[in-house]
Formats: structure tokens, C-alpha cells, sequence
């Protein structure tokens, strides 16, 4: 099981690669905890105060739980993505733990405001349905976004993903989910071999 490093095109045909850090249960906690040096200490990358806001102090703490009651969920959980070469964090990303019984894994992610817009939502995408695709096990992921994040939706419809439910939650609002298969089937070839 491995994390890609993965390279996007944005509407400026400039690439983007990333490559995914661990944020073991340790820096998750510290990071939960607003000690953003613990934090960075731990993952071995200098995180940013994105890192310890109220949204990401309430995902990591929550993560944390999630590997101290289930350590075999490690490999499944945020990572911070940092743009390559030059090893600057531009956010975090991951699944929400293994796949369930269905098959189904739900990701997530989120780019630092400063580097919205610039192709690492798209590149963070791209790497995390790869990593799902590498793993028999997964036969669909998931994505769940708030219906009024339009640069979120508009990311994953370059994908393919289809509209499945609606979630009204008592915090969020409405919420709309989104699936597609692991592994989409690919176009039939043509007589010649080629694809159409």
C-alpha cells in the first residue's frame, strides 16, 4: 500500500506535484491540541497555522480517537500534502478510514487558502483515487461536499463523480454526496486496437 507522488495540470498547463506526509497519531494529537511545533516536529515537515485552526484542531483531534481506538486505520487517514519541489505544505488530505464492507472509502481534503485555485485540490484528487485504485478491497469512493463549495464541486465533476444523496446535517447545513467506482471502466477499443 503506497501514497503517489502525483502531478496535475491546471488551466495554466503548469504541473503541480505533490507528495503526501504521514501525521502519525502523534502529530495529529499535538496538532488537536494547538502545538503547532509538536506538530510539525513529529511529521517532520513545517506545517503552517492552517494546521492548528479551529477546522483542522477539530478533524485532527477527531483522526486521532479514530487510530487510538483503531490503529489498523493508519494507513487510510490524513496526510499533509506538500507541493514538490519545493516542499512548501499546501494543505491535507486522506480518507476517512478503511473501506467498509461495500467497499466504499470516503475521502477528503483541503487546500490552504493562499494556494486555492492553483491545481492542488485537483493533484491531491488525482493521488487519492490512484491510492484507492491500487487496493482490491475498494470498489467506490466517496465524496462528501458542503452545496455551496463550488470550486470543491467543480473539482470532483472533472472526475466523474455522480450525485448520489443529499445529507442535511444540524452544523453544516446540506451536504451532497458524490460516488465513482475505484477503477472506472475504461472505453472499449475499436476494431483497430485503438481507443475511440
Amino acid at each position: 500500500m503506497t501514497w503517489v507522488n502525483i502531478s496535475a495540470m491546471t488551466h495554466e498547463l503548469l504541473p503541480k506535484r505533490i507528495r503526501f506526509v504521514k501525521l502519525n497519531a502523534k502529530a495529529l494529537r499535538a496538532l488537536a491540541d494547538g502545538d503547532l511545533a509538536a506538530g510539525s516536529a513529529e511529521a517532520g515537515v513545517a506545517l503552517d497555522d492552517y494546521f492548528v485552526s479551529d477546522r483542522a484542531r477539530w478533524i485532527f483531534g477527531y483522526r486521532a480517537d479514530q487510530l487510538t481506538k483503531d490503529p489498523s486505520a493508519a494507513p487510510w487517514t490524513t496526510r499533509a500534502a506538500v507541493s514538490e519541489p519545493d516542499g512548501t505544505v499546501i494543505g491535507d488530505a486522506g480518507f476517512h478510514g478503511p473501506p467498509n464492507e461495500a467497499g466504499v472509502v470516503e475521502i477528503g481534503y483541503s487546500v490552504v487558502s493562499t494556494y486555492r485555485r492553483q491545481g492542488y485540490a485537483r493533484a491531491m484528487l488525482t493521488a487519492l483515487l490512484t491510492r484507492a485504485a491500487e487496493e482490491p478491497d475498494v470498489k467506490t469512493v466517496r465524496a462528501t461536499i458542503h452545496s455551496d463549495n463550488t470550486a470543491s464541486l467543480a473539482t470532483i465533476a472533472a472526475f466523474g463523480f455522480t450525485f448520489v444523496a443529499t445529507q442535511a446535517t444540524e452544523t453544516d447545513g446540506t451536504n451532497l454526496v458524490f460516488e465513482l467506482p475505484s477503477n472506472p471502466p475504461r472505453p472499449p477499443l475499436s476494431p483497430s486496437g485503438s481507443e475511440n
